[in-house]
């Protein structure tokens, strides 16, 4: 199981997948299938922020803006998606609906999640839930990819920037990641053993989600 899952390079067609990414009145499943998977991925971020054993690369920026502004951390994360957002304009990006409610909800999310999640004083409880958030989030992206309406800002930055320079996408998404890291650093965001495991298992999760979800909804 563990190699098959690994080798998934398609983003499975199940029965909430719209059957266009780029339209603006979507199927009611996929919209749904989206929203929760939106949901899942701002908690799944907000766990691992509360774990207090460091965030994600772009949760770490929204931190450090965060800091210098004094906005929650989720207001940060929504004012770094519309500047993402207004970037793709001259890259010729399509936002889906799926891209503007990605902007919205998990902000949302992580904003009224946060106050309600433990921040766990030993190591251990740190690192198993850092674990658990990382899967959340994985579990979440790979419900709301299977929607097929629009990447997210982050990954149509992605797209657009790897379209543009002919650069392969590992290594256009690893620069702008390992940037975003450094810069929230130096603004105060929290970089410690969950930026690392997150950096390595987002991956593997979201492909264990998708790989999970085609079996079990998958035309047998």
């Amino acid at each position: 199981m563990i190699v098959n899952f690994l080798s998934i390079k398609a983003i499975p067609i199940l029965f909430w997948s719209s059957p266009k990414a780029l339209t603006i009145r979507p199927p009611f499943e996929s919209l749904l299938a989206l929203i929760l998977g939106l949901i899942l991925f701002g908690l799944g971020e907000a766990v691992l922020i509360s774990s207090g054993y460091g965030v994600s690369p772009w949760s770490a920026f929204a931190q450090g803006l965060a800091n210098v502004a004094g906005w929650s951390i989720g207001f940060a994360t929504f004012i770094i998606s519309i500047i993402i957002l207004i970037s793709w304009i001259p890259l010729k990006q399509m936002p889906g609906s799926g891209t503007i409610l990605n902007t919205i909800i998990i902000a949302l999310v992580i904003d009224f999640s946060l106050p309600y999640l433990p921040a766990p004083d030993q190591y251990f409880l740190k690192l198993l839930q850092a674990t658990i958030g990382i899967l959340i989030t994985g579990f979440g992206g790979g419900i709301y990819l299977i929607a097929n309406l629009g990447p997210g800002p982050r990954d149509g930055l992605i797209t657009g920037l790897q379209r543009l320079t002919k650069s392969p996408r590992a290594l256009v998404q690893s620069i702008i990641e390992i940037t975003v890291v450094i810069v929230g650093f130096f603004l105060g965001g929290v970089i410690g053993v969950g930026t690392i495991l997150f950096a390595f298992g987002i991956g593997p999760s979201v492909a264990a989600s998708l790989y999970m979800l085609q079996k079990i909804f998958g035309k047998k």
